[in-house]
């Protein structure tokens, strides 16, 4: 390479190439939230396949970052960095647009995937773009640094966590509300395409530069002249005409119109369908037969399905439906009117009957000064740990203080065929216990669904003579369908299942979407093959051979997933799930970890020898060749002392976590202790993105590899840490051992790291 080909790293092109790391996680953010939506619509998931899409895309970048371990013995390096830009570019939008077509070709349509298809499909999905993007970023160390100059992987590291910032933020804030999943990445694809056509102008590679600048006219193009999200749906739903589609902050809504039904289907799962009467039926009259003469009634979720409207036939009711997507309701105007229009005439005029209400249900039920006679909670099984806070004796409080003197509490919960698995008897057992710590009586009634009465009241299990008594018409919950639901064998089905030992589910132990998770399990062939233990003895392997500062690496990175998702799901439960507020949080870890990288950077300028501006090549210095090493050599004594008290500091961080959320639970549910939880967690975020940040700087600093060796070691590190930190929290710690066992847990994974690298005597 000559000095015509490769300008001088530390002036213009080296800005140019932070940029392009960069728009590379940004790029990287935004492609992860429009997969990770499309796989979950894709593959109707719940947290599990959510743990196991993100744990395959941190494990895959992982993997990326360690083949980019040989980047550095690349004689192209500027050009395999542009062009892997173009590749990163554009990959997403043909995975998204297959994604959504070859879903029924590959599965069959309609049928459920299993966790063994999940793993595999997700996995093979994923597997170009991450791979891609980890190599990338190792590579981009090599390019953007001198050979020896460990600065500039913290350079990298800081550029790559800065884009991802703009990149969630213009997610979360901008892009999702305006856009469809391939529109919202017609937008990183072309920013990295005029970067990679920048970068090829700048270093010379004329190829390149063609190529970007083609993709570049193409994609705009696409943009004006057609609408690939549109041809994608059409196709996903072929047997049906897709009459509506849109995207809100909490996923993709799709109605479709098949024989003058409409079916509602948001994030893969159908959630409205008209002409169902037996799930509205059953949700409106098993809880209204027990209070006929009711005034005043709270739907939490599933008005638009009819419920609010089938509530009216109980004669001057007024009706308030939380809902937290207004998408839906837009679509429920849109669509089914008559499921959201009750008025009444009087001598005030006409006053409405149903109200909407476009906010998260927990939240609703926690600031609500208002009292009700019925409360019915009509969302779906806690599959996930935002859905778990439904059905916890925490929210069974919380609902319990805006009913009337005698007011019942309905919800339903798993499906109920004439047999009662363990499982299933598990899941419902805790549901009961966990009603019986907050109301006197519970009724446990085996319909399609296994529906939850509970009140200080009497409650009664003549529904059929109730019903008739109060002369309400209904087309299918009448006295012959009862008779049959309600049999005796039925109902001692019920009193089995909830004898059986089952723990009471918390808001900070969600122990029911622990049992949801296994009951899930069961309804596939899940087993423990040579590929699980292969996977399993690699990871052994690769934990055993760590050196100090990579494992240290390893347990920020597992605390940073693991801890942020603590502190997600702790603002959840505390004030519901507001998707501004959640954007807020994850933004301020990323820039609590931009910053603590970018402070222990300008800390540590005076510690690595740098090769001088004057040589053209970009390597180091000739006269002194082992020069950068040795000075590293010289500060890692004290690199690695500082690197220790900052694995102390994570560690006391997520020890003392649990006590700071215990604190925030006894805040007042107002406008000023909702504001004030707010910034409390946020500034935790950042507080915890800062000292994670911090680490990786610091630790390349420790290794006497070169650039390329030392990033791909780091990167690999955090990455596998980050993917298990997501992946057993969030599936399957958090349920079965609690929040406060979580956070102990990775307090103690920190001690071990940081002891090792006090006890060590290189990285």
């Amino acid at each position: 390479m000559t000095a015509a080909e490769t300008p001088p790293r530390n002036g213009p092109a080296s800005h140019l190439l932070l940029l392009a790391v960069g728009g590379l996680g940004a790029a990287s953010v935004i492609a992860q939230l429009v997969l990770m939506r499309e796989m979950l619509g894709a593959f109707a998931g719940n947290e599990m396949v959510l743990g196991i899409i993100l744990g395959n895309w941190l494990l895959l970048t992982g993997a990326g970052a360690w083949l980019g371990r040989a980047s550095g013995r690349l004689k192209n390096r500027e050009g395999s960095f542009i062009a892997g830009l173009i590749f990163i570019a554009v990959a997403p939008l043909v995975q998204v647009f297959l994604l959504a077509v070859l879903r029924a070709v590959v599965f069959g349509r309609g049928i459920q995937v299993g966790v063994t298809e999940t793993v595999l499909a997700s996995f093979a999905v994923l597997l170009p773009f991450c791979v891609a993007s980890g190599w990338l970023l190792t590579l981009a160390c090599s390019v953007v640094a001198n050979k020896d100059d460990a600065s500039g992987i913290g350079r990298v590291y800081v550029a790559d966590s800065i884009g991802s910032i703009a990149g969630g933020a213009l997610f979360s804030f901008v892009l999702v509300r305006w856009f469809d999943h391939i529109g919202i990445l017609f937008f990183p694809a072309l920013f990295n395409l005029l970067l990679a056509g920048a970068l090829a102008a700048r270093f010379g590679k004329k190829l390149l530069l063609g190529v970007a600048t083609v993709l570049a006219v193409a994609l705009a193009g696409v943009i004006l002249f057609a609408n690939a999200d549109a041809l994608a749906t059409a196709i996903r739903f072929s047997h049906e005409r897709v009459v509506f589609r849109g995207n809100s902050p909490y996923g993709k809504l799709v109605v479709t119109e098949s024989s003058g039904q409409y079916n509602f289907i948001e994030n893969g799962l159908p959630l409205i369908s008209t002409d169902n009467t037996q799930q509205v039926e059953e949700t409106v009259h098993y809880a209204m037969a027990q209070r006929p003469d009711a005034r005043r009634v709270l739907v939490v979720c599933g008005g638009v399905s009819g419920t609010a409207r089938e509530i009216l036939k109980y004669g001057a009711v007024d009706v308030t439906c939380v809902e937290l997507d207004p998408l839906i309701i837009e679509a429920g105007y849109r669509f089914l009117p008559d499921n959201l229009m009750g008025i009444i005439t009087g001598e005030h005029g006409t006053l409405p009957r149903i109200t909407f209400v476009n906010t998260d249900g927990r939240l609703f039920v926690k600031r609500t000064a208002e009292r009700y006679d019925v409360v019915i909670v009509d969302v779906p099984d806690p599959s996930t740990s935002q859905l778990n806070r439904f059905y916890t004796t925490e929210f069974f409080g919380e609902v319990k203080r805006l009913l009337t003197d005698g007011g019942v509490l309905s919800f339903a919960l798993g499906r109920y065929g004439d047999y009662v698995s363990p499982e299933l008897a598990r899941l419902l057992a805790s549901a009961r216990r966990t009603l019986d710590t907050a109301f006197k009586n519970a009724l446990m009634i085996p319909g399609r669904r296994v529906f939850f009465l509970a009140s200080d009241g009497p409650l009664h299990e003549d529904i059929a003579a109730r019903i008739e008594a109060a002369h309400i018409p209904t087309r299918l919950v009448n006295r012959h369908y009862l008779d049959a639901m309600l049999a005796p064998d039925r109902m001692a089905d019920m009193r089995r299942a909830a004898a059986q030992p089952a723990a009471v589910n918390r808001d900070f132990s969600p122990v029911l979407y622990y049992y949801h998770l296994l009951h899930w399990i069961s309804q596939y062939r899940v087993k423990f093959g040579l590929l699980e233990a292969a996977l399993l003895a690699l990871l052994a392997v690769y934990l055993v051979r760590l050196r100090a500062a990579p494992l240290a690496v390893f347990a920020s990175g597992f605390a940073a997933s693991g801890l942020e998702i603590v502190l997600l799901l702790a603002f959840q439960i505390l004030y519901g799930s507001v998707y501004q507020q959640l954007g807020i949080i994850v933004t301020a870890f990323m820039a609590g970890l931009a910053a603590g990288a970018l402070g222990m950077n300008f800390t540590g300028r005076g510690d690595v020898h740098v090769a001088p501006s004057s040589s053209i090549t970009g390597g180091v210095d000739a006269a002194a060749p082992s020069g950068a090493v040795h000075a590293r050599g010289q500060e890692s004594p004290r690199h690695r002392r500082l690197l220790a008290r900052l694995a102390f500091a994570v560690a006391a961080f997520a020890a003392l976590l649990p006590l700071c959320l215990v604190a925030l639970a006894r805040v007042g549910g107002n406008s000023s202790g909702f504001l004030f939880v707010q910034t409390i967690i946020a500034l935790l975020t950042l507080i915890l993105g800062a000292l994670v940040g911090m680490q990786f700087p610091l630790a390349s600093r420790l290794s006497t590899e070169d650039t390329a060796a030392t990033a791909s070691r780091l990167y690999t590190a955090d990455f596998v840490g980050a993917c298990l930190g997501a992946l057993l929290p969030s599936t399957l710690l958090i349920p079965l051992i609690g929040v406060p066992a979580v956070c102990l847990l990775i307090a103690a994974l920190n001690v071990v790291a940081a002891v090792a690298v006090q006890k060590s005597s290189h990285g």
